[in-house]
């Protein structure tokens, strides 16, 4: 089972002022999670908007973390605050004292849950407040099958823009497939890469923290390139380090047909699949032609085409039956 709850807070209220962009970014979230690329059922998801007490956004967030189930996912997006003491998740019931829900008992809950994977996302500022270690925080320990992606350090404070937060509006174009790996999935580190590149020098600094054995997929959407044709690979390269002998016949323009100048031998349909195939896997950086500027003049000139380390990579996953 895959659950997730998306918290989002706009409403608050006396010295806290209210944010324009948090229901925004929680709407955005619950429809990007809600199903693959695929349209197949992805996360089951409650929606907790305007939440006004602190005590009814920890009931949530530990029915979240409840159970034995493969992924709970946590997103947060509202005030956040930091004092000597802790870092606090905000509610409008607030008070001088009493800040929020303290990230010490976020990751109390988080430590004692049987939840395979958990996976804590937060939009406020001093998000890194949560899994840091030292300091003005007692909420450091990060238990196997956790992951915290934050869209600020301790010390820094998440940014709205137009309506949204602009860590959140990268995550959703993350999730939306800007972060898939070439099989299609969306894991944390993904997520991370690509919302880091995405910022530039002026912005607050995401946090990734993690202690996980393995990645677990958020999303899936429809690859580039087809896995089967990944996978034909190991078919095309014996061992990683062949070169794949192409001619003429591999080039579907090279045909009597073709009102231009062609040579022998010609087109051949199932010389031309494979160079088709082949230039789906150079599309995506595994595979590149060899003394020769492109796949066409490797294949009008007899040349060859090769593997590059990222196809290696991936030619190893598909010899170990991994993909």
């Amino acid at each position: 089972m895959r659950k997730a709850l998306i918290v989002g807070i706009n409403d608050y209220r006396g010295t806290l002022s209210p944010l324009k962009g948090c229901l925004n970014d929680a709407s955005a979230m619950h429809t990007v999670l809600e199903t693959n690329g695929d349209n197949s059922p992805n996360f089951s998801i409650v929606d907790l908007h305007n939440v006004l007490k602190k005590a009814d956004l920890k009931k949530a967030i530990v029915q979240l973390f409840s159970g034995s189930d493969d992924v709970a996912l946590l997103y947060y997006s509202g005030h956040g605050f930091v004092n000597d003491i802790n870092g606090y998740l905000v509610t409008p019931d607030a008070c001088s004292y009493d800040e929020g829900l303290p990230m010490s008992e976020l990751m109390n809950i988080v430590r004692k849950s049987k939840v395979r994977n958990k996976i804590i996302i937060l939009d406020c500022c001093h998000s890194g407040t949560l899994g840091s270690t030292g300091g003005t925080t007692s909420c450091s320990e990060i238990v196997l099958g956790t992951t915290i992606l934050t869209a600020s350090t301790a010390e820094g404070c998440s940014i709205e823009i137009d309506g949204h937060g602009v860590f959140t509006n990268l995550l959703v174009q993350a999730l939306q497939g800007g972060a898939a790996d070439f099989t299609g999935n969306i894991t944390p580190g993904g997520i991370y890469a690509f919302v880091d590149q995405s910022l530039g020098p002026w912005y607050p600094r995401p946090m990734f923290k993690t202690n996980v054995q393995e990645f677990v997929s958020l999303r899936k959407v429809t690859p580039q390139v087809p896995i089967d044709v990944i996978r034909l690979l190991t078919t095309f390269f014996e061992k990683p380090d062949d070169l794949f002998p192409l001619d003429p016949s591999f080039e579907d323009t090279n045909s009597p047909e073709e009102k231009h100048e062609v040579i022998q031998p010609y087109a051949n349909p199932s010389n031309v699949a494979i160079l088709k195939s082949l230039q789906k896997l150079q599309s995506i950086g595994l595979v590149v032609p060899f003394d020769a500027p492109y796949m066409y003049f490797a294949a009008m000139q007899s040349k060859s085409c090769r593997l590059t380390p990222l196809g290696i990579h991936y030619w190893n996953l598909v010899k170990e039956k991994r993909i």
